[in-house]
C-alpha cells in the first residue's frame, strides 16, 4: 500500500532538504580541506574512520561500509592514499584472504593537521545553515543527536 500523496511529498521534500544540507556542507569542507591540506572529503573520511579504530585499521569491506563508498571506489581511494604513504595495506594474520588498511604515522600527522580545519568548517557551515528556515530543523536535529542521552 502506497503513501498518501501528501505523505509521499513530505518525505520527498525531507530527502531533498537533507541532500541540500549535505551538498552545502560537503562543498565547503571539500574546498577547505583541498586548499589547506591537499585532501578530499572522502580521503579525510577514510583517515578519520581508520584513526578512530583501536588498532588504526579495518578490513577493506568494513572501511567501504564505514565511509559509504562502493568497494571499487574505496579501493581506488586507498590506492591513492597508499601512494602518498598515508595508508598501508597488509594481509590479516589470521585469515590470509582478508586485507587490513591502516593509517601510517604520516597519515595520522596529516589528519591531526586537517582535523581543526574540518571541525571549524563544519561548525561554520552548520551555523550558516541554521539561519536558513528550510535547513534549520535539520541542523537542530543534528545538534540533538550529538547531545548525551538524558538519564531517566
Amino acid at each position: 500500500m502506497g503513501l498518501p500523496d501528501d505523505a509521499a511529498e513530505a518525505r520527498a521534500q525531507g530527502w531533498r532538504t537533507l541532500a541540500a544540507l549535505h551538498a552545502r556542507i560537503e562543498d565547503e569542507l571539500e574546498r577547505a580541506l583541498q586548499k589547506q591540506h591537499g585532501l578530499s572529503v572522502s580521503e579525510y573520511s577514510v583517515l578519520d574512520v581508520l584513526a578512530r579504530q583501536d588498532d588504526y585499521h579495518l578490513r577493506m569491506n568494513q572501511l567501504s561500509n564505514a565511509v559509504v563508498l562502493s568497494q571499487s571506489a574505496t579501493t581506488r581511494l586507498v590506492n591513492r592514499l597508499e601512494d602518498r604513504k598515508l595508508l598501508e595495506r597488509y594481509l590479516c594474520p589470521t585469515d590470509r584472504r582478508g586485507i587490513y588498511t591502516e593509517v601510517t604515522p604520516a597519515g595520522r600527522a596529516l589528519l591531526d593537521q586537517a582535523q581543526p580545519t574540518h571541525d571549524a568548517v563544519l561548525t561554520t557551515a552548520l551555523a550558516k545553515a541554521a539561519d536558513l528556515p528550510e535547513l534549520s530543523p535539520l541542523v537542530t536535529a543534528l545538534s540533538e543527536l550529538a547531545l548525551p542521552a538524558k538519564a531517566g
